[in-house]
Order: C-alpha cells, then sequence, then structure tokens
C-alpha cells in the first residue's frame, strides 16, 4: 500500500511539474531562492535553458560571490546537500582544511584575521566538481560562470541589506589597501542604496577560471599568485596547499524524523545533527506548546536550542569522521525526552545560503561563506577577491573536542543546509546564515511550517529567537508581552537584543536569512527572506 501511494504521489507532483499554467503554456523548470536577485536570476536562466539543479548552483554560488559580497566568494567553503531525482540524499563534503604547516606559538589575533585567519578553500573545487559529476550536460562550464564574470564586470544595484553590511563591517577594511580599494568608495566611504558597486578585478580573474577551469586556482598560475602574496604577508598557504587539496568526498546526509517529516541535513563538522536535536527537543514538547506563534512557543524554542546548543559547547560528537555512533545516540528520542524532563525538573559571520528545486525532481540545499563578514578583512591585490577567516573557529587550547587546532582539520562550522521529506518526496529545502544563529532559524522555519502554519512566507517572515548556554535570549520584534517576560524570568533567561548595526526595521539580519522552497497545495513555492536582498523566483521553459 505504501508503494502504491507513494507512487501516486510522484504521479502527482510530476503532472504538476510539468503541466502549463493559465499564464503561459511552459513547462516548469523549477525555482530558486537566493540571497540576491542578480543571483537568484543566473539561477532561473540556467535552468530555463535546460540546465539541472547541479548547473544552477554553479551559476547562483558564483553569481552570489559578485552581488552578496560580504557573505562568500571563491577563497570561501561550499558544501552541498542533495536530494537527488532518484535514490537517497547525499553531501557533497566541501569543508575547507587548515594549512599543512602552522608555526608554534600561535595567537588568537591570527586566527581572526589577516593572511594567517584563511583555510584552503573549497569554493571553486566544491563547483567543478559538481558540474563535471553531476551537471546536465547541456551547459558548458564556462556557460555557467560567465553570468557572474557580468556581474562583476558591469556591477549590482546596491541594496539596504548589502548597503548596511558595506557600512557597517565594510569600514573594517580600511586596515588593508588592496581590500579598501576594492569595497569602498575612493573616498573612503561605504557605496550606498542605489549605487552600482563593480569589481573589475575579480571579472579578470573570474574570467581567467572560466576559460582554464578550477584548476588554474588550485594548480596553475593563480594559485602561484596567491603563494606569493601569502609568502609577502605571511601568510600560511602554499602552492602545495593548493594543488594538494582534494575533490570534495561524497557522504550520506543526516536523517531525522519530525513529527511525521523526514529531515535530512548536513553531518559534522557542519551543524546539523544540533538542528535536528533541537526539533527533537520540541516534539517532546506537547503539540499544542508549540502549534500557535506566542509567548509558549517562544519559550519552548529557546528551552530546546539552550540545550541543543548546549550539547555542541560541553558533549559535541568527539570525531568529525567516525561519528555514527555517537549521532545516533544523541538524535534518539529517548534522549530529547530525558534532557527536556531534566531540564524542566532542574535548573536550567556570515554566511549564505540558496535552495534549488529543478524540474526533474533533484533539490539541492547549498550553503557557502567566508565566516565573517568581508572574511580575514584582506583582499588579494591583483586577483581581487577575499581571503576567508575559518581559522578562527579553532580552539588554541587542546580541551579534548575536535575543535582544537591541528594542521590540516576541518573547521567548526554551522552549516545547516536541510531538506524535508513526506512519503519519499522532497517538500521543503532550506537553510541560512548567521553563525550559530543558523541552526537555530532552520530549526525554527521548519517547527513553523510543519506545526503553525503550512506557508512557507508566513514560516520564513515570522519573528525569531535565538539562545545559546550563556543564557542570553535573543529577541526580534517590537513587542515583548507579559507572558514572554515571566517565562524568559521562571527559565532563568536575560533579555538580549542584537547590537550589530545592520538592521534598519523590526527584522534584524543578526537572525539569520533563510532562503526556502516548500511544496503547498501541490506547487513548489519560494521565499526569500525579509531581513536581506534576496529572491525566489520560478522558471519556466
Amino acid at each position: 500500500m505504501f508503494r502504491y501511494c507513494r507512487a501516486i504521489a510522484l504521479i502527482y507532483m510530476l503532472a504538476f511539474i510539468n503541466s502549463p499554467t493559465l499564464a503561459q503554456d511552459k513547462k516548469f523548470a523549477g525555482y530558486v531562492a537566493s540571497a540576491s536577485p542578480e543571483a537568484t536570476n543566473a539561477g532561473v536562466e540556467v535552468l530555463e535553458k535546460g540546465g539541472n539543479a547541479f548547473d544552477a548552483a554553479v551559476a547562483v554560488s558564483l553569481a552570489l560571490g559578485a552581488s552578496e559580497p560580504a557573505g562568500s566568494g571563491i577563497f570561501g567553503q561550499t558544501v552541498m546537500l542533495v536530494q537527488p531525482k532518484d535514490g537517497e540524499p547525499f553531501v557533497i563534503q566541501g569543508s575547507t582544511l587548515s594549512p599543512a604547516h602552522i608555526p608554534e606559538h600561535v595567537t588568537r589575533d591570527q586566527l581572526v584575521g589577516g593572511h594567517t585567519a584563511s583555510t584552503i578553500p573549497s569554493n571553486l573545487k566544491v563547483l567543478s566538481f559538481t558540474y563535471k559529476n553531476y551537471g546536465s550536460g547541456k551547459l558548458s562550464w564556462k556557460d555557467l560562470v560567465t553570468p557572474a564574470v557580468q556581474l562583476y564586470k558591469n556591477g549590482f544595484v546596491v541594496g539596504p541589506f548589502r548597503y548596511r553590511a558595506f557600512s557597517h563591517y565594510g569600514m573594517g577594511l580600511k586596515g588593508q589597501k588592496a581590500a579598501a580599494d576594492i569595497f569602498l568608495k575612493p573616498d573612503g566611504t561605504a557605496y550606498q542604496i542605489g549605487e552600482v558597486f563593480k569589481q573589475p578585478l575579480m571579472a579578470k580573474t573570474l574570467a581567467r577560471i572560466a576559460e582554464k577551469g578550477a584548476d588554474d586556482f588550485y594548480k596553475g598560475d593563480i594559485a602561484r599568485e596567491i603563494e606569493s602574496d601569502m609568502a609577502e604577508n605571511g601568510g600560511w598557504i602554499t602552492y602545495d596547499d593548493l594543488a594538494n587539496f582534494k575533490d570534495p568526498k561524497i557522504v550520506p546526509a543526516l536523517k531525522s524524523n519530525y513529527r511525521g517529516y523526514e529531515v535530512i541535513s548536513l553531518p559534522p563538522p557542519f551543524g546539523g545533527w544540533i538542528m535536528m536535536q533541537i526539533l527533537n527537543i520540541l516534539e517532546a514538547e506537547t503539540p499544542k506548546a508549540i502549534n500557535e506563534d506566542n509567548a509558549q512557543r517562544r519559550i519552548a524554542l529557546l528551552n530546546a536550542m539552550r540545550l541543543g546548543h548546549g550539547t555542541r559547547a560541553h558533549d559535541p560528537v568527539p570525531n568529525f569522521y567516525d561519528y555514527d555512533d555517537d549521532i545516533s545516540i544523541k538524535l534518539s528520542k529517548e534522549q530529547a525526552a530525558k534532557m527536556l524532563d531534566h531540564y524542566k525538573n532542574g535548573k536550567g559571520g556570515e554566511t549564505t545560503h540558496f535552495s534549488i528545486v529543478d524540474g526533474d525532481g533533484n533539490a539541492v540545499a547549498v550553503t557557502q561563506s567566508i565566516d565573517n563578514y568581508f572574511g580575514a578583512l584582506v583582499a588579494h591585490p591583483t586577483l581581487g577577491f577575499l581571503y576567508n577567516n575559518y581559522m578562527q573557529s579553532f580552539r588554541l587550547k587542546d580541551d579534548g573536542s575536535p575543535y582544537v587546532l591541528k594542521e590540516n582539520e576541518m573547521p567548526l562550522s554551522s552549516m545547516t543546509g536541510t531538506i524535508i521529506k513526506k512519503d519519499g518526496m522532497p517538500v521543503m529545502v532550506l537553510g541560512s546564515p548567521a553563525s550559530a544563529r543558523i541552526i537555530s532559524a532552520v530549526a525554527q522555519v521548519t517547527s513553523y511550517w510543519i506545526d503553525v502554519n503550512k506557508n512557507i512566507e508566513k514560516a520564513v517572515g515570522a519573528y525569531r529567537v535565538h539562545v545559546v548556554p550563556d543564557d542570553q535570549a535573543y529577541i526580534e520584534g517590537p513587542d515583548i508581552s507579559n507572558d514572554l517576560l515571566s517565562g524568559l524570568a521562571k527559565y532563568g533567561y536575560s533579555l538580549k537584543r542584537p547590537a550589530y548595526g545592520v538592521s534598519d526595521s523590526q527584522y534584524d539580519p543578526y537572525f539569520g536569512g533563510v532562503h526556502a522552497l516548500a511544496v503547498e497545495n501541490g506547487k513548489w513555492h519560494g521565499a526569500a527572506d525579509p531581513r536581506r536582498d534576496g529572491l525566489a523566483k520560478a522558471a519556466w521553459k
């Protein structure tokens, strides 16, 4: 009976996907939700030319580097969660790595900014691997890279969120002339809303990569230029680090379930398992406690986040490579119920994400980053890209966790690309930027869509909360009700408001930037987070 129902569901979904709309006699080609209109349009154009979700992911990723430069770029990290049209979900594991040689007596300042803060980048390695192994074959590598080249060359019109990133965090670029010359105006001020921002150096660099492929970045002349800049500025990445950086591994996705839905997300060193544990703790609550967007739900969310983020801080997965047994315990429903019962009876960077589905049934959730806003706050003087600062994710003190600074090690990451399935079919694709708030944002939007209202725009637009084990509860929105204040006091929270300087409304980018797709009434719908400048758009051919 189950196989029969699943077959009917598949026929129903494919019937929608291939059916014309009333407005146009065209076939559904897919949907893209990303953090910039320019990147979304690049992905939609690829889908409408016959490309699949993997082709579109290459184009969107590179276009985001051009149009949301504070959040990602070719010297960053990219990870893809994939639900193929047939078969099991998997992860294209694109973690960066620390350099092969790290000096003794490293200081925290060296890991936070400057040339020493960078890990070996994975972005172009992941995109090239994806194109070669999963692309449709209908478009060339150059076809997929060229939209980003044009964006770098012709520029984009600065929107409200990108203006705030430039004006607040961009001022930190004044410490290095190469970065300041690229990302600030000649008079040292930030680009304003409505002004056009261009990156001619990156246009030339990416045009070279479009012609020669990603190998030029890792083993060719570009790699030599990176080594030279690193050596001149005391950086630790060498030509050998780039040349020996391997293709990403294909690893199984983590699986869990939440109120009858299958939840699929990223394994360690990423944050998927924490998001799943938060959902498990929410499930241990009665549905009545979280099925309305009210103070009771917000307190339940904060309690689940406090416990989940606490596990990550104080009882982490001990190994980033061999984690199956430990994960199975941490993600058990029994463990979640015990955690919640004990809790109630005792004492209590910046990133970007995009989601894509195509008309064939492939779904990808892609998260990429250079870590902090504008990464390490230094740029290559002739190639034009910003270096990442993922080295700051390592701990200098050996506390027995896998987070300790080592050579050729993966940094801790909160990336939490997620796909939700029902009866074997994908029904939601989502993820977010915002460091540890990624995990909180994805859990909240997932729970809202399942528990409160199956409307993806409302789920993404709902006000959010966040807490980590320091007990400081961050609350979004203009009003704090008496019921919420009472709940905060009951569980020992102190009320905090973000002071990050990039909000000019009731929505705050501090709480993430979820770009999501969901099936509602048999059709895919998209939502771009109102906290960012993004766009969700369908493709037709």
